[in-house]
């Protein structure tokens, strides 16, 4: 039997918000078991970059990384955001340790090409080194990891959070019970986009192409839904998609949308 790991992704509606962030991370902070928690940037990488002068572009977005913006989130992301967390995390008593894909060769990656957008110092995720991940978990309550990678050629990369997680929880789920969270600003994935009561409770493959086909799920929830059904197709135990302040009734299956492989 398979220890329980969950590994939660938040992003910039919690990082945005000091007293929602607070109030999650007390609550992640007494939640049994082992736990990874990957964050994004918020729009505090984009105040600033502007404040230097750094121009930022967005395409559907996504951020386009150029040299100088890549030195923003890596102090962002990595450093004040990643550090923050973490002081908060043992301010209630849960040892954390914040890292990012560069540390311990955790997570390899490489630079995006080949795309019809150049998104500059985009990574793409080729592996994650559970070896290191999994001394850590044995070492620490909660391991904070921030969206930063590297291509072993010394080259920084930036790399969208939700695709780490996924990939985090994918390679962790051949040696754990691993379950998978992305938590956002939503309940879960919502038929009606301003309609809270209209959680989907389960998604599965054949109902995900027909709410797309008929156009019923927004696009910027695409994403994140092709993530979860690639972490289920490769043995992550459970997905769940919904709002990070519901972060015991998420572990549980009692809130949000799962997504099912079948």
């Amino acid at each position: 039997m398979f220890e329980k790991l969950y590994i939660i992704k938040i992003g910039g509606n919690i990082i945005d918000d000091p007293s929602r962030l607070t109030a999650f991370l007390e609550e992640l902070a007494h939640l049994p078991g082992k736990k990874i928690l990957v964050h994004g940037g918020g729009k505090l990488a984009t105040k600033v970059a502007e404040g230097m002068g750094i121009q930022q572009q967005m395409v559907a977005g996504r951020r386009i990384t150029d040299a100088e913006t890549l030195k923003i989130v890596t102090m962002v992301y990595a450093g004040y955001i990643n550090k923050n967390i973490v002081a908060q995390l043992q301010q209630f008593g849960c040892n954390a340790m914040g890292v990012t894909g560069a540390d311990a060769n955790c997570i390899l990656a490489h630079k995006r090409v080949g795309q019809a957008i150049d998104y500059g110092f985009v990574g793409d995720v080729d592996m994650v080194n559970t070896a290191a991940f999994h001394v850590w978990l044995n070492q620490v309550d909660l391991l904070v990891v921030a969206p930063i990678t590297h291509d072993q050629k010394g080259l920084l990369l930036n790399t969208n959070a939700d695709t780490m997680a996924q990939e985090i929880a994918t390679a962790m789920s051949r040696l754990y019970d691993t379950s998978l969270i992305f938590s956002f600003e939503k309940a879960g994935v919502l038929l009606n986009a301003d309609d809270e009561t209209t959680v989907i409770p389960v998604i599965t493959p054949a109902y995900y192409e027909t709410l797309k086909a008929e156009q019923k799920v927004f696009a910027g929830m695409i994403p994140k839904l092709d993530n979860a059904f690639a972490a289920v197709s490769k043995g992550v135990s459970r997905v769940i998609i919904g709002k990070a302040e519901q972060l015991n009734l998420l572990t549980r299956s009692m809130a949000g949308t799962t997504i099912q492989s079948a």
